[in-house]
């Protein structure tokens, strides 16, 4: 596969295929040319004498200070250096890869007045998998990521540190082995390099691909426990969802429906309205799903636009010094997902303790095991549950409604994206593992049925018994439920699944 950059058509699939799949990078025709003429206005901006941020003058606070042309490389090197100052782990190969990708797509659209060879060798270590060492704390998102994607620049420019080949080394030589030349930057080629949302940007736009995903993999997982409890299908009615038109409620709906079709559990019992957990499984797991679509709206948005600072307009040989560099549109959606992500799991810890809990589970075993009293079954996988649920209370707090001021003031409100994307990403984690002890749970309650499961629930239980048997007596419990989080994870789940029922939609057809 290989993607195009054009600076205007970039989907979030593409951020997966590049970042983890190694899909091959290359410019459009159009975006060479479009380089080229915004690199021409500076370079005559500059020989006008014309004063322009971070070119011929300091940056932030000191942007009262002229600097002259002569010394404007040194400028850009020195801008490099400065912002490099983030601490903590390295970023993970890639996300790093994610956000080579996304700024080498904001350098194509031709606002940042880089050199075409300069956006060229940033494309380069993308397919030679040159992958910049970038630690993963120190930028508050505004202006952009600039500590972290001044780590990404050093090795651009052939010094910091990178990974090639599994190896960390200096940047220098991990150019050299891949056989590319470093960058001497130019004028405006530093901020070029650094100023944008593009690192926590890229890490959001994985996050979300990754939570589509999982909110599919949850819709399965509600109806396993709604098999195993003979839920009343009522509250999946087609009419009753469509007398309330929201996408997300009547989607969920859709797939339960679905995924139930042929079940001879569900609907079986003598219960004639559930839990609202259970009932009402569309109605909270609905704005989710709504979430991941004004989420994927806002991120898409982001990666396609240019948020450099100035911004150069050839056609009017003009440039502008502006703000759109502020991460704050990204920072609300990656906020708003985590919470939207963290009640998927709110929801599954529910079904967890009806289906442990024998006053709720419909004549189950307690804690789904016989010999109770002996046994313990699965009683402290919901312990687990909880104990995730809880933290992903206090990782769901908006990160954005804090600030500080920096550069003296000059840069008086932050948006905190980056602290955003890092808790969406253990909310994530989290949220596997909870939908991995419901399934465990889900697969286990049915081994105690008689009668025919949904044709969707019954694929997920023998992709789940591939890695998990039965529990018969008491064992330990943590390699059966990391062995089903891999399964999700790997979307093994979703895929046998989807094979048996048909897509999992998120969209809703009238």
């Amino acid at each position: 596969m290989i993607v195009q950059l054009d600076g205007k058509r970039l989907k979030i699939e593409d951020v997966h295929e590049v970042a983890r799949n190694h899909a091959r990078v290359r410019l459009a025709p159009k975006a060479k040319k479009a380089v080229i003429r915004c690199r021409k206005t500076v370079e005559d901006l500059v020989a006008e004498g014309q004063l322009i941020y971070g070119v011929t003058t300091g940056i932030g606070e000191l942007s009262r200070v002229r600097v002259p042309p002569e010394v404007g490389e040194e400028l850009q090197k020195r801008i490099v250096y400065s912002h490099s100052a983030g601490v903590g782990d390295f970023f993970e190969e890639d996300e790093v890869r994610g956000a080579m990708l996304l700024r080498a797509n904001l350098l194509a659209k031709g606002y940042s007045a880089v050199r075409l060879s300069t956006l060229q060798t940033l494309i380069k270590m993308i397919n030679k998998n040159v992958i910049p060492a970038i630690n993963e704390k120190g930028s508050v998102g505004t202006s952009g990521d600039l500590s972290p994607l001044s780590q990404m620049a050093e090795v651009v420019m052939g010094e910091g540190r990178a990974f090639y080949k599994g190896k960390l080394m200096s940047g220098k030589k991990a150019l050299s082995l891949a056989g590319i030349k470093p960058v001497n930057l130019s004028f405006k080629e530093g901020l070029g390099l650094i100023n944008g949302t593009q690192m926590f940007t890229a890490c959001g736009a994985l996050r979300l691909y990754d939570a589509i995903r999982l909110m599919k993999t949850a819709i399965i997982a509600s109806a396993m426990s709604a098999d195993a409890l003979r839920t009343p299908l009522g509250g999946y009615d087609k009419r009753v969802h469509e007398i309330r038109p929201y996408n997300g409620q009547n989607v969920v709906a859709a797939n339960l429906r679905k995924l139930l079709r042929g079940s001879r559990l569900a609907g079986k019992g003598t219960k004639v309205q559930d839990a609202y957990s259970l009932r009402c499984i569309p109605q909270v797991y609905g704005p989710s799903i709504d979430a991941l679509h004004y989420a994927r709206q806002q991120i898409e948005i982001e990666m396609n636009s240019a948020v450099d600072n100035p911004l150069f307009f050839a056609a009017d040989r003009e440039r502008i010094s502006c703000g759109n560099f502020h991460g704050q549109p990204v920072a609300m959606v990656l906020d708003l997902l985590a919470i939207a992500v963290s009640e998927i799991g709110g929801l599954s810890e529910r079904h967890i303790n009806r289906l442990m809990n024998p006053n709720l589970n419909v004549g189950l075993p307690a804690f789904l095991v016989k010999g109770e009293g002996l046994n313990s079954g699965l009683m402290v996988a919901q312990y687990t549950a909880a104990s995730l649920c809880s933290e992903n209370k206090l990782l769901s707090h908006p990160a954005i409604v804090d600030n500080f001021s920096m550069a003296a003031d000059q840069e008086d409100h932050v948006c905190m994206g980056p602290i955003s994307v890092r808790k969406l990403k253990e909310i994530v984690r989290n949220v596997i593992n909870i939908l991995a002890i419901e399934m465990m749970s889900g697969a286990q309650a049915l081994d105690f049925l008689d009668g025919k499961p949904g044709v969707g629930t019954l694929a997920a239980y023998k992709e789940i018994r591939k890695v998990v048997r039965p529990l018969k007596k008491d064992r330990v419990l943590y390699p059966d439920i990391q062995a089903i989080a891999k399964k999700i994870a790997d979307w093994d789940i979703l895929n046998a699944v989807e094979a048996k029922s048909g897509k999992i939609g998120l969209v809703w057809k009238r």
